[in-house]
């Protein structure tokens, strides 16, 4: 059983308390100790998601300093013509693949690629099975 440490930031120098939770945490995942207060870490990870490197894995991850935080995946309601479903400004186009719409029969273009038995339904007739 882990007990609390106290770690001084390789960053700042301030001391901090890596407790046994998160020790325990972090060895679950096989992460190393981490090297930054909490704050530190916080700023370090803002700077990072400023220029652009957001979403990348890291160990130094800021558990201590308030819990798990999920990426920004989620898929907006761009329009077609400009490529853009949200989710990932440096994405680039989304590939898109041609298909026949299982209702009513109009050609369409879907994010996925059909697989054959599977449904594929164009944007309208899909918003009406939703409803």
């Amino acid at each position: 059983m882990n007990v609390d440490k106290t770690l001084t930031c390789a960053d700042c120098s301030q001391s901090f308390t890596f407790t046994a939770s998160e020790q325990d945490f972090y060895a679950e995942r096989g992460f190393t100790e981490p090297r930054r207060c909490p704050s530190c870490r916080a700023a370090k990870k803002a700077q990072r998601n400023a220029e652009g490197g957001g979403g990348s894995y890291s160990s130094g991850g800021g558990y201590s300093s308030g819990g798990y935080s999920s990426g920004a995946g989620s898929y907006g309601s761009g329009s077609r013509s400009s490529g853009g479903y949200g989710g990932g400004a440096s994405r680039g186009p989304r590939e898109m693949f041609a298909a026949t719409c299982s209702s009513c029969g109009q050609e369409t273009e879907v994010p996925f690629r059909p697989t054959s038995g599977k449904p594929v339904y164009c944007s309208s007739c899909f918003a009406q099975r939703r409803a």
